[in-house]
């Protein structure tokens, strides 16, 4: 599944601008796998674009605005749902991902780590131990 983002690479519009580099930037910041596809390279691209926005997130008049979001040939949404969907952390259900793995420590490290951290423990106290010793001989 490839996220695509259609974008316009040439914008006079500063919020344009800003949109994309907002979405474009969250999803290289949480490495998701996308692919940007310029509207203002190719007609066939923009016109695909244009034919699969709903028709209830078409606008009343003119074109819909980039970014635009798809997760293949479904569409997740524009730049507003995009913005709801990160306050609400549901970004990957907004794009039709399964939840990104977070980075854990697997339960072998932490046994081997709370093991080594349980005989340094034990090691110190025997050093204690020893220190006392020989202070009262």
């Amino acid at each position: 599944m490839v996220i695509k983002v259609y974008i316009a690479s040439s914008t006079g519009s500063l919020a344009v601008k800003k949109h994309q580099q907002a979405v474009v930037g969250f999803l290289e910041a949480n490495r998701i796998d996308f692919q940007e596809v310029d509207i203002t390279m190719l007609e066939e691209q923009r016109l695909w674009m244009y034919r699969n926005i709903p028709r209830d997130k078409q606008p009343e008049k003119g074109n819909p605005l980039p970014p635009q979001i798809f997760n293949e040939d479904h569409y997740c949404g524009d730049y507003e749902d995009f913005f709801l969907s990160k306050e609400n952390n549901t970004v990957f259900a907004f794009l039709g991902l399964s939840s990104q793995p977070s980075v854990k420590v697997s339960e072998r490290a932490y046994t081997n780590t709370e093991s080594q951290t349980t005989e340094m423990v034990s090691n110190h106290t025997q050093l204690q131990t020893c220190k006392f010793h020989l202070c009262t001989i």
